[in-house]
């Protein structure tokens, strides 16, 4: 690292341009971390910040072409001879050649993100002889895409660029690979285009008439009992993770993107975004939904029954949750004489179970599909904003907000199959 810092104190900009260009030929040069230094410099304002995605940018270009002009001029045989001079022998020959022959030319793009395969991409499109215009299109997109990621990154942490530079990078590579496997899966759809729509058709024929031999609201309680047991299966983790001491690096990640992305510009927002969790507002929410029952819903007395349940053993299943864990808080405060414990979010919790009832009694008894989008959407954002806000004035851990959904996913699953239980009982 020091190094990096006393190159850009020499060289300025023209780090950007060698360091990168040379990394791209093989050599062992730390191409992210340099691109890292300089999104730091930028956010101290010794840089700026679309000048060096420039000159990253021509740097990561010239690098790749001269790697490309000498794969295309010296051909396999140089590389099976002499390739392990610069950690280019025949395996990672055949390895760099089995990424091409899943993913095609779209591993120019993508191959930047991932580490020992960047530095071979030129080299193999040369020899392969791939036409010079489609390298082009491809490669250097990828470098500008790759290197305006990094140089912002460093930007937007900051002085934290440093200590999350190794996390950014496996999150990076993790979605680089992911989005190798949906370029991968548009080949195979081009491929076998006609396959798949005859398959995907016969597919929602099935459903359709699985849809209408259920029933709209059997259909729609099947769905809710797998959502059930997904949520179950992350509470299991999230109970292990919690045991094992697992969310701090998770937690410290979040909140420091927090703290970056939301400035005090957003304070009055968050201030109602997190009004919409209070007590006051829960409880009136509750009593419209009460109200909404009474005037149009069906086998009024269990959806009222189910209400209370979904909310005052809501109260209590959290209650009883954070008495277990005994999580505190980041920041130690005092509510009633003593301090509330926070795994899981009792807002996150409560938010999700009380409007999520709505929204199923919503759904279930709306005839519309776009009235059912809304209600879906606006649930979604609703639930997202109050955790937002928790975040935002540091009242909990974002594993704190996480478990809150999940553990309301769980209770509001349970309370909607037995209410649909009770409806048939009623009903016989």
């Amino acid at each position: 690292m020091q190094h990096v810092v006393d190159w850009f104190n020499h060289y300025g900009y023209g780090v950007l341009i060698l360091g990168l260009m040379l990394e791209l030929l093989a050599l062992p040069l730390p191409g992210e971390v340099i691109m890292g230094y300089a999104g730091f410099l930028v956010f101290q304002g010794k840089l700026n910040w679309l000048t060096s995605i420039v000159f990253a940018g021509i740097g990561s270009s010239v690098g790749i072409t001269l790697s490309y002009l000498i794969g295309f001029r010296l051909g396999t045989p140089f590389f099976h001879k002499y390739g392990h001079y610069i950690h280019f022998g025949p395996e990672r020959l055949e390895k760099v050649s089995g990424w091409f022959s899943r993913y095609g030319n779209k591993l120019l793009v993508i191959a930047y993100f991932i580490p020992g395969v960047r530095h071979f991409t030129g080299y193999f499109s040369g020899i392969n002889r791939l036409p010079f215009r489609t390298f082009a299109l491809y490669a250097y997109t990828g470098a500008v895409i790759w290197v305006s990621t990094f140089i912002s990154l460093g930007k937007i942490l900051g002085p934290q660029w440093e200590h999350f530079h190794g996390l950014m990078t496996r999150y990076l590579l993790i979605a680089a690979i992911i989005a190798g496997v949906v370029v991968a899966l548009y080949l195979i759809y081009k491929q076998y285009k006609l396959q798949i729509k005859e398959a995907v058709f016969n597919m929602l024929v099935r459903l359709l008439n699985t849809f209408h031999s259920l029933g709209r609201v059997r259909f729609l309680v099947t769905a809710t009992v797998i959502i059930g047991v997904i949520f179950f299966v992350l509470m299991i983790g999230l109970i292990q993770d919690y045991l094992a001491h697992e969310f701090d690096l998770f937690d410290q990640v979040v909140m420091t993107l927090m703290t970056l992305i939301f400035d005090e510009s957003w304070a009055l927002l968050m201030r109602w975004f997190s009004y919409l969790a209070s007590l006051k507002v829960l409880i009136t929410f509750a009593i419209l939904t009460f109200l909404g029952i009474i005037r149009k819903g069906q086998d009024r007395k269990i959806e009222v029954l189910f209400l209370f349940l979904v909310f005052l053993g809501g109260e209590l299943f959290e209650e009883g949750l954070r008495r277990v864990f005994h999580r505190l808080p980041p920041v130690i405060q005092l509510v009633h004489g003593h301090t509330p414990y926070t795994f899981p979010s009792e807002y996150a919790l409560m938010v999700f179970v009380v409007y999520g009832y709505s929204a199923f009694l919503l759904i279930r008894h709306s005839e519309s599909h776009v009235r059912t989008i809304a209600v879906g959407i606006i649930f979604f954002l609703v639930v997202l904003s109050v955790g937002l806000s928790r975040l935002y004035f540091t009242f909990e851990y974002p594993s704190d907000v996480v478990a809150g959904y999940v553990f309301g996913g769980v209770w509001l699953s349970l309370n909607i199959v037995l209410l649909e239980i009770n409806r048939l009982i009623y009903k016989l």
